[in-house]
């Protein structure tokens, strides 16, 4: 199976602080990867430098063939990067808002017709899309800043705490429109998440960052089995305080 992403050796220095260090990962298409680790672990460093936001120190990485150095006009357009703290105009409607997105990424009328219609259908606000946003709830936010995310079927989504405070119903919605796009349409996503109950559900690998290093990546099952761990949880724990590094 190809590989959307291939992260190789990146790494980000800040003066003394090394950020990220000799990361290295692959991604396949149609899969779901989770990158975890503690508060200042690295992880959003990562993510910045593979959504070209951030230049990296050392290293490369391949998004869909393009390279973040080289080419990264064509990484931004194989990619969406959803972050925590994203929000929305809120004085446009739900509708006005996607037609506004959807119109920076094509000026066809017919292909900004497309994204739309896919959004709207994806997000499933129904007659609450001719509202304000700011009439929305935190869990409708995410989920139109979720369907705005992918409407064009980006090779690879990159989503910053998809769910962060979000409550259980509308939690369970974002996941499963995650694992359905990967699932029906070979989407592929890099996670980064607190939560591990998420992550165990909805990821087919994770990775666990920690200091800048990544320590190790495998699918839950084999690190549960691997360090004799009744969920994640225990897992993160063990991999983080004994600092095993690949």
């Amino acid at each position: 199976m190809e590989n959307v992403l291939e992260v190789k050796q990146l790494s980000k220095q800040y003066s003394k602080v090394l950020a990220a260090d000799k990361v290295s990962f692959e991604i396949k298409k149609g899969e779901i990867f989770a990158l975890i680790g503690p508060n200042g672990a690295g992880k959003t460093t990562t993510i910045r430098m593979i959504s070209t936001l951030l230049t990296p120190t050392a290293g490369d990485a391949v998004v869909n063939g393009y390279s973040i150095l080289k080419e990264p006009e064509k990484v931004r357009q194989s990619i969406t990067y959803l972050p925590d703290e994203a929000g929305a105009y809120k004085n446009m409607t739900g509708k006005n808002y996607l037609r506004f997105m959807a119109g920076l990424f094509s000026t066809d009328i017919d292909k900004i017709n497309s994204y739309v219609e896919r959004a709207e259908k994806m997000c499933g606000l129904g007659d609450r899309l001719k509202d304000k946003i700011g009439t929305y709830s935190r869990g409708m936010i995410r989920r139109l800043l979720l369907s705005r995310a992918v409407m064009t079927q980006p090779a690879l989504a990159i989503l910053d705490e998809p769910t962060s405070g979000l409550d259980v119903l509308n939690a369970l919605e974002i996941r499963k429109m995650i694992k359905d796009l990967a699932k029906d349409e070979g989407m592929s996503f890099l996670l980064s998440s607190h939560n591990m109950l998420e992550i165990e559900f909805v990821s087919d690998r994770v990775g666990i960052i920690a200091k800048g290093h990544l320590l190790v990546t495998g699918r839950t099952d084999e690190l549960k089995q691997r360090y004799n761990a009744h969920n994640l949880e225990e897992v993160f724990e063990r991999v983080v305080n004994n600092n095993e590094i690949l």
